[in-house]
């Protein structure tokens, strides 16, 4: 997977002991940042994101979201039903929405990229794939359609080819 502009780039180097398997290594580019920073703002924002996003998915955020509507619905007769009232409860899950996304947005382009790499690694590591396809997430939307339609092709065609030695055996069979 090849990066430009700061970003990690994975390259393939042969393994020590001479094997066939392929060593990931990652690398920075030249001018870039260093990534061993763990105090700047993404960073903490990662972690903060992550931990939060986390803590949404369990079972127990969900009851006390449900129990936060509880006591807000049965303080309404209190309130008489009030506008102010109303408006407490969608301003409050206007905002906690507004903000999740960010949160949720962050930790899925984190699993995207991780499960990128894991895919990427194995790719390389099979000698039997063409590694081309390593790095299929840096192409644009165009060359991944042309790059899909050439696969659906190769598909089709191997699909064609099985069926006919299956019918060919079937008939061998008979």
């Amino acid at each position: 997977m090849a990066r430009t502009k700061g970003k990690p780039r994975i390259v393939a180097a042969a393994a020590a002991d001479g094997s066939k398997r392929s060593n990931i290594k990652t690398s920075v580019d030249a001018g870039s940042k260093p990534k061993n920073d763990k105090n700047g703002w993404s960073d903490t924002f990662s972690q903060v994101a992550c931990v939060v996003a986390r803590w949404m998915g369990k079972p127990l955020a969900f009851l006390i979201a449900v129990a936060l509507v509880i006591l807000w619905a049965a303080t309404g007769p209190f309130f008489g039903y009030s506008d102010t009232w109303q408006l407490v409860i969608n301003t409050s899950t206007t905002i906690i929405t507004f903000l999740m996304v960010f949160l949720i947005q962050n930790t899925q382009n984190r699993d995207t990229m991780a499960l990128q790499v894991k895919l990427s690694e194995l790719i390389l590591g099979i000698n039997e794939t063409e590694n081309r396809f390593a790095g299929v997430e840096d192409l644009s939307e165009q060359e991944l359609e042309k790059l899909h339609d050439e696969l659906r092709a190769r598909t089709d065609a191997t699909r064609g080819a099985l069926d006919s030695r299956r019918a060919a055996r079937e008939k061998k069979a008979s």
